[in-house]
């Protein structure tokens, strides 16, 4: 006879399906993240790596010419690399984008923050807990004394304490149910302020960020000895302004470049020429009516005048050159800056003559400082100050391009419509000149003079009224992340009842009036210091008491 068969075992059951957020539910959840600590710092990771391709790619608000030429050279690459912003990063979409959710993640994680720290500030320190001991810093004494006096020598400590009341000190004193009396003292509650005050700065940082990009601007502005320089947008050779930039706003103020002195290193063969210290002495007037003010400018140290700072980025030569035409007339007199090649300023430039109703005259060559003995055409400098300047030019003649409304550079020449200037023996003339010589150029086109040698002085000029503003909120972050990091968050009780026959087992018969303190510590994360506040305590309650003999100490974690 066969057994019965066993019964079937019930299909488990299915787990409650969790309801549906709903549109409601999942934007809250959506804003739960993103307010989240981990994804503001997600965020801010995320924005620095988005700054890495503004330090590798030309920026066009920097140098819009090194983004042209590279375009020119990776014409595949550099077409997507300028659809996506690489070479505009700070004012791309993407990093806009970034920027704006790491500022509504700062504030959404502020708001409830600075709520629940009012509640905190607000709240009295927590009751005192039942077996002290038990706690990881505690002690205990008896001493001759009555429970008042000892709770005022323990309130005296914790006052004192170098956490006290300016740094988030607040002590309470309670009367308990078995006739005890306590205090109960929290310190350290500057640490979640300064934790506050750590992510208001950083959206203070924000804010400046976004009102320098706004309203600041930089240019630069290249300016001969004897020259002078007035502070409207036309007298900038670039200029990188915010995008609420008024030009129109504009301080009114000038200067006059009087001196640039310069020193390059002479005895230490090993560092032949090297730059030892560049300033710039300028006279400068804050109004159209103000008095002259002379004003220094070294390298980084900039002078500030009406609200701008005047930074000295570069120097070099200005030859005086005066060319004319066939017919003796002078079709160009003045400097003409050259741009340095190397650390020993073999310089390069151009000088254009335009010559109404005939071909006009294109110079483009070199400046050697200090050119070779040997030789008058020498193209490379031997030391970076004028010692043997020599001008080597090469002569074109044409249409320089100057009547057609065409910008141009003033350090190219575009020699497309003009024709190079040769000698008797067919080769291109190539023109040797030293300050104060006077040469003639072939056919009779006209003649060059090397009239002087002056320096010329780039200066960067930039105006940023968000820098108050970063520097306050980078001291108060700084300030914020000191107290976060540094300051602990301790708890400290103290409780006082008069002692019985248990608590001194070696009194006999009876104890006499005598009060049992306990004192325990408890802070958040590791702490070396509580268990020196409890003994400081201890040891307070004691002084100028005639402590008993008996006197026994049950501590934990320290010494009664």
């Amino acid at each position: 006879m066969s057994a019965p068969a066993s019964p079937r075992p019930a299909p488990p059951e299915e787990p409650p399906a969790p309801p549906a957020l709903g549109l409601l539910g999942s934007l809250r959840w959506l804003w739960r993240q993103l307010t989240s600590m981990r994804t503001a710092l997600l965020l801010l990771l995320l924005l620095a790596v988005a700054t890495v391709p503004g330090s590798l790619f030309p920026q066009r608000g920097v140098d819009a010419g090194a983004v042209a030429a590279y375009l020119a050279d990776n014409p595949t690459s550099g077409r997507w690399l300028d659809r996506l912003g690489f070479f505009d990063v700070y004012a791309s979409p993407w990093f806009a984008a970034v920027y704006l959710l790491l500022f509504v993640s700062l504030v959404g994680c502020i708001v409830p923050r600075a709520r629940d720290l009012v509640r905190t500030w607000r709240r009295p320190p927590p009751r005192t807990p039942a077996r002290l001991d038990r706690l990881p810093a505690s002690g205990r004494v008896l001493v001759d004394a009555d429970p008042p006096t000892v709770l005022a020598r323990a309130r005296g400590v914790l006052a004192a304490d170098p956490l006290r009341a300016r740094l988030g000190h607040v002590v309470a004193e309670r009367e308990e149910a078995d006739g005890a009396r306590s205090l109960a003292a929290e310190t350290g509650r500057l640490r979640e302020t300064g934790n506050l005050l750590f992510h208001v700065s950083l959206i203070g940082v924000l804010v400046a960020l976004a009102t320098g990009s706004l309203y600041a601007y930089r240019g630069e502005a290249l300016v001969v000895e004897g020259g002078s320089f007035s502070n409207v947008l036309p007298a900038y050779d670039s200029v990188t302004p915010g995008a609420r930039f008024d030009a129109s706003a504009l301080p009114p103020f000038s200067f006059r470049l009087d001196r640039l002195d310069v020193a390059f290193e002479e005895e230490q063969v090993s560092e032949l020429g090297a730059p030892r210290d560049f300033a710039a002495s300028l006279t400068y007037r804050t109004g159209p009516s103000a008095d002259p003010v002379p004003g220094r400018v070294r390298v980084n140290e900039p002078l500030e005048v009406a609200g701008t700072s005047i930074f000295l980025t570069g120097n070099g030569y200005a030859p005086v050159v005066e060319v004319r035409d066939g017919d003796g007339d002078v079709r160009w007199s003045g400097a003409v800056p050259f741009l340095p090649l190397d650390a020993t300023y073999t310089s390069e430039g151009v000088v254009k003559a335009p010559v109404p109703g005939g071909d006009d005259i294109g110079l483009s060559g070199f400046l050697v400082p200090t050119a070779p003995a040997e030789t008058d055409a020498g193209i490379r400098s031997l030391f970076p100050d004028a010692r043997r300047p020599r001008l080597v030019l090469t002569a074109f003649t044409g249409d320089i391009g100057l009547g057609d409304g065409t910008a141009q550079s003033v350090y190219e020449l575009d020699t497309t419509d003009m024709t190079q200037v040769q000698d008797a023996s067919g080769a291109p003339a190539v023109l040797v000149l030293a300050p104060g010589d006077t040469v003639e150029l072939p056919d009779g086109l006209g003649t060059v003079t090397f009239d002087g040698l002056p320096r010329f002085a780039a200066f960067q000029l930039r105006a940023d009224p968000s820098g108050p503003l970063a520097l306050v909120a980078s001291l108060l972050a700084t300030t914020g992340l000191v107290l976060s990091l540094f300051l602990p968050r301790r708890r400290v009780w103290v409780r006082v009842r008069p002692a019985e026959v248990s608590d001194d087992p070696s009194a006999g018969g009876g104890v006499p009036a005598r009060t049992v303190v306990d004192v325990a510590a408890l802070s958040r994360g590791r702490d070396a210091g509580q268990q020196p506040l409890v003994d400081r305590v201890l040891a307070a309650v004691r002084a100028d008491v005639r402590a008993d003999a008996a006197t026994r100490s049950d501590t934990t974690g320290g010494r009664g």
